[in-house]
């Protein structure tokens, strides 16, 4: 695992203020501290990688931790590959709640946003 502690903008994935307040604000309802957002992406969705978010509090040698803002964003390697450059973001709109990923390699995403594809896929 490497724990990276960037200026936003300069790691290879980075969280906004609103995500990192809101794994902050799930950590202290679960009174968990060592709580952190995975983001990981696997095939399958509408469009071909889906985004899928968990809490979690152990990582693997895989893993890469970004920390901003206060929080801590884990991704795995093969995911990383993925996101290079992305943002993490948490928007409460009128359609809910939840965490999005504005990623400058997807070249199409569906309409819910959960899922993406590539130029090559």
């Amino acid at each position: 695992m490497t724990m990276t502690n960037s200026p936003p903008g300069s790691a290879p994935v980075t969280m906004s203020v609103s995500a990192a307040r809101r794994i902050l604000a799930l950590s202290k309802a679960e009174e968990n501290p060592a709580l952190m957002l995975r983001l990981a992406v696997s095939g399958g969705g509408c469009s071909g990688f889906e985004y899928n978010f968990s809490l979690e509090t152990l990582t693997t040698s895989t893993d890469q931790v970004f920390e901003s803002h206060g929080a801590r964003l884990v991704v795995d390697d093969v995911s990383l590959s993925l996101l290079q450059g992305a943002q993490v973001d948490y928007v409460d709109e009128l359609m809910g709640a939840m965490f999005v990923v504005q990623n400058p390699n997807a070249i199409s995403i569906c309409g819910c946003g959960n899922s993406f594809s590539l130029e090559n896929s």
